[in-house]
Parts: structure tokens; C-alpha cells; sequence
């Protein structure tokens, strides 16, 4: 018990990848460069969702949520890492770690429902009931997916997290880790943890596999009214309008399922931080990578906001260009008071 004492008064230490430096150096450089892409992205998603007229559906709607979730969840992990990759010091403080798995927790437990409540769903309503669509998917009702989403991922937080930390924690708080999460943490109790892991794999069940299960389910739907369209056009259109959001769901579940599926103690521990890594670094870049890049909505939109905005610069110029004009000494200004001024207004 004196190992849980000292961890919980001189925090953790994350190991990391410290047991190979050259490694570290290499993750650093592209960690920080995915990061900023990650930041870059997702921001932009946000941004012209909320200034672009045609995007003001409920899909893209939900899209600049998970957007919002990428960002928060990434800037909970991502800096810290980066410490530690670009330094000796791999130490985080107890609070920091408890942080760092409420808010990671919380938000990946949130995006697990964002991916079934909202998505699938307005999938589902947009290609099976369109004549209801409006009806269906009323803000009202989108605003209501989205706040039950947000509670239920803080809600199992609240316990997940606190039966993991009620764990009484060995080896003077030494993660062979990267990141405070609750498999490598039940992995440092030194008490029988048989009820933190049966309680991980409930969790699990409920916001992973069942989840997965229900997107299923309403992409087999989907499928069945896509293959009724007589026309191949419509058919690839329709497709081409899950396509996006089917191979998201593939990358984030399959990372996940595989990290939090497993018994604790019969993970490998090189195998369980590179998962992690995917997840954490990886899997939040490709989300507006692959909505962007296969979306020919938003690549308009993006072209849109980008003339406005350039629209905008270029006039700002014009109108300083007429204004050093009118006030230059070669130009026609006669030095009355009243030449050459710009209204107030």
C-alpha cells in the first residue's frame, strides 16, 4: 500500500516509448505535425459549417459536433505527449492524470453515441424517409440527440472513472504508458481487480458493440432502399453519402473494440500503446481528411468561404488604397478642411 500512497501524492509516470529514444524523436515530429492537421481540419469543418448556408442540415450539424469532440479530445491528450516526447521528464501529477481520463473518457464515450445517435440516424432518415426528413430531423430533435449524447458519456465516465481510482495503485505509479486511460491504469492495482475489468467490459458492450451493432442495422436499411433505385447515378450518389461516415465508424470502432475488449492483463503492452496512438492521433485527423476529401458539398463550401473571405481582404485593400490616395501629397487635395475627408459613418 506504501506504492499507492506515493502515487497518489507524487502523481504518475508515464513511460511511454521512453525505452526507445530514437522512436520518441521520430514521434514527436509527426505527432505535432498530425496535431496541427488535427486542429487545422476540424476547425475548418466548424467554421464553414456554421458560415455556409447550404451546410446548415442536421448532417452537417452533427459533423462540426464530432469536429468540436476531435478537437477537445486531442488538445486533452496531444500537448502533454508532446512533452513527454520532447523531454526527459515523462512525469504527470495526479491530478493531471485524473483529468486527462475524465475528459477523455468522457468525450470518446460521447462520439461513440454522436457516431449512433446522430449520424447513422440522419443517414437512415435521409435515405429511407427523405419525405419526412424535415420532420424527423427537426433541430429541435437534434439538439436533444446530441444533449443525450453528451450526458451519457459524462454519466459512465462518472463511474467508470471512479471505480478505477478507488483502486488502490503499486509500483510507485510507474504507466507503461502514454496516456492516464482505464485499462493500464486496473493494470497498476495491486488488489483483485476481477469487478473494474467485468465493469470495463459492460461499459464497453454498451458504448461499443451496441453502438456498432445499431449502425449496422441501419446501414442494412439503407442498402435495401439504395439497391430499389432503378438508376446507377442515384445509386452511386446515395452510397457516396454514407460511404464517408461507414469508413469513420470502421476506423474508430476497430481501434477501440480492440483496446477496450481485451482481458486487462493479457494485452500487450507495446501492442496496447501503438492502438492507443491510432486512436488518440491518427483517427481524429482522418475525420476531415475523409468528410472533406470525399464531400463534394464541403469542398464547395470551402471554396465558397475562401472567395467570400478573399472577397473581403480584397476590398479592405481597395478601400485603404483610395484612402492613401486621397491623402497623399502628389494628389489633388487643395488643403481645405473639408477635401478630401471620409465621413464618419
Amino acid at each position: 500500500m506504501g506504492g499507492a500512497n506515493d502515487s497518489l501524492l507524487s502523481g504518475f509516470l508515464l513511460l511511454g516509448f521512453s525505452d526507445q529514444p530514437q522512436l520518441e524523436r521520430a514521434l514527436f515530429g509527426v505527432v505535432l505535425l498530425l496535431y496541427l492537421m488535427t486542429l487545422l481540419g476540424n476547425s475548418a469543418i466548424i467554421l464553414v459549417s456554421f458560415l455556409d448556408p447550404k451546410l446548415h442540415t442536421p448532417m452537417y450539424f452533427f459533423l462540426s459536433h464530432l469536429s468540436f469532440l476531435d478537437l477537445c479530445f486531442t488538445t486533452g491528450i496531444l500537448p502533454q505527449l508532446l512533452v513527454h516526447l520532447g523531454g526527459s521528464d515523462k512525469s504527470i501529477s495526479y491530478g493531471g492524470c485524473v483529468a486527462q481520463l475524465y475528459v477523455s473518457l468522457a468525450l470518446g464515450s460521447t462520439e461513440c453515441c454522436v457516431l449512433l445517435a446522430v449520424m447513422s440516424y440522419d443517414r437512415y432518415v435521409a435515405i429511407c424517409r427523405p419525405l419526412h426528413c424535415t420532420v424527423l430531423m427537426h433541430p429541435r430533435f437534434c439538439h436533444s440527440l446530441e444533449a443525450a449524447a453528451w450526458l451519457s458519456g459524462v454519466a459512465t465516465t462518472l463511474v467508470q472513472s471512479t471505480l478505477t481510482l478507488r483502486l488502490p495503485f503499486c509500483g510507485h505509479g510507474r504507466v507503461d504508458h502514454f496516456i492516464c486511460e482505464v485499462p493500464v491504469l486496473i493494470k497498476l492495482a495491486c488488489v483483485d481487480t476481477s469487478f473494474n475489468e467485468a465493469e470495463l467490459f459492460v461499459a464497453s458492450v454498451l458504448f461499443l458493440v451496441l453502438p456498432l451493432s445499431l449502425i449496422l442495422v441501419s446501414y442494412g436499411h439503407i442498402a435495401q432502399a439504395v439497391l430499389r433505385i432503378r438508376s446507377a447515378a442515384g445509386r452511386r450518389k446515395a452510397f457516396g453519402t454514407c460511404s464517408s461516415h461507414l469508413l469513420v465508424v470502421t476506423i474508430f470502432y476497430g481501434t477501440i473494440i480492440f483496446m477496450y475488449l481485451q482481458p486487462a492483463r493479457s494485452r500487450s503492452k507495446d501492442q496496447g500503446k501503438f492502438v492507443s496512438l491510432f486512436y488518440t492521433v491518427v483517427t481524429p485527423v482522418l475525420n476531415p481528411l475523409i468528410y472533406t476529401l470525399r464531400n463534394e458539398e464541403v469542398k464547395g463550401a470551402l471554396k465558397r468561404v475562401l472567395e467570400k473571405v478573399l472577397g473581403v481582404m480584397e476590398s479592405e485593400k481597395l478601400k485603404r488604397k483610395d484612402v492613401n490616395e486621397a491623402f497623399s501629397p502628389d494628389s489633388n487635395h487643395t488643403g481645405t478642411q473639408t477635401d478630401g475627408c471620409l465621413p464618419f459613418n
